[in-house]
């Protein structure tokens, strides 16, 4: 009877236990995710009277003028992001694949560490670089100097984004394709990279909502323009910068507009992260399926 007292007792004791860790738990995972809702709903509460089709169809007009919207940063940032991400997925994905394939080489062990440290870098000083050795060369500022420094800010997340997922891949695999006489280089691109591109697909959607979000880089290579860009060598707008520049100002009409560019980028980064959890549960669940 004194034995099943003591059970008992017990039983009670990690019961309690367990519901404290479980509300400790739970007041964690708040803490953690409501200053996100707080800033998301501030956002949307500020910038949703901002949104129309004339916003995302119009150019700025003058402080004082009604109406006017933000096409200019639209087709810049969509301008500057998709050529910095044709420039840094061949680049990430191919030392990415170095990276993975080749860990034994002293190259790629003084690469992949090198890619580290570039991971980290601040971004104003990747926006330094790329101003001296393509803005004071041609002396303007430009779309091009813009998606350079956003390619160099994309590259490391790509590349290692893409070793860590070809290093999942069994090496099974590896070994009974160059078995059957397929030589190794086909082995990666035909073997490798196919189980692997749930990875690979998700590092880049992950570098592309980075680059769309970055400022400091852009201040310094493609500044900002009121107009749609004719070329790639001329200043050219930016979300970021707009949300910037007209949040920074005295004008009540700039500050909405700010509001409702910072609404339609929180949107975009929402999407791909939304995007990049949906390939990483269908690549889990076709692991568990094969197994």
């Amino acid at each position: 009877m004194t034995t099943y007292r003591l059970r008992k007792g017990g039983s009670t004791w990690r019961r309690y236990v367990d519901r404290i860790m479980t509300g400790l738990i739970l007041l964690a995972v708040a803490i953690a995710v409501i200053p996100l809702i707080l800033i998301v709903g501030d956002v949307a509460y500020q910038g949703i009277p901002a949104i129309n089709l004339g916003f995302l169809t119009s150019l700025p007009t003058p402080p004082g003028t009604p109406g006017g919207g933000i096409a200019n940063a639209i087709v810049g940032s969509a301008l500057m992001v998709g050529l910095a991400t044709l420039i840094a997925v061949p680049i990430g994905v191919g030392a990415g694949i170095y990276f993975s394939e080749w860990p034994e080489s002293r190259l790629s062990l003084v690469s992949s560490f090198t890619n580290d440290v570039l991971a980290e870098f601040p971004t104003i000083t990747l926006g330094i670089f790329v101003y001296i050795i393509i803005v004071a060369p041609t002396r303007t500022f430009s779309a091009l100097a813009g998606a350079a420094a956003l390619a160099i800010v994309m590259v490391p997340i790509i590349a290692r984004t893409t070793e860590e997922s070809l290093k999942i891949v069994p090496v099974s695999l590896r070994e009974a394709s160059m078995a059957l006489g397929i030589p190794r280089w086909k082995t990666v691109l035909k073997v490798v990279i196919s189980t692997g591109r749930a990875g690979l697909a998700t590092g880049i959607l992950l570098s592309v909502a980075r680059a769309a979000g970055e400022t400091a880089p852009l201040i310094l290579t493609a500044l900002y323009s009121n107009y749609i860009p004719k070329s790639l060598l001329q200043p050219t707008g930016s979300i970021p910068y707009l949300i910037y520049y007209y949040g920074s100002s005295p004008f009540t009409d700039w500050i909405t507009t700010a509001w409702g560019a910072a609404l339609l980028l929180v949107a975009f980064m929402l999407v791909l992260n939304l995007s990049v959890k949906l390939l990483i549960g269908r690549k889990f669940a076709g692991v568990r399926a094969e197994i």
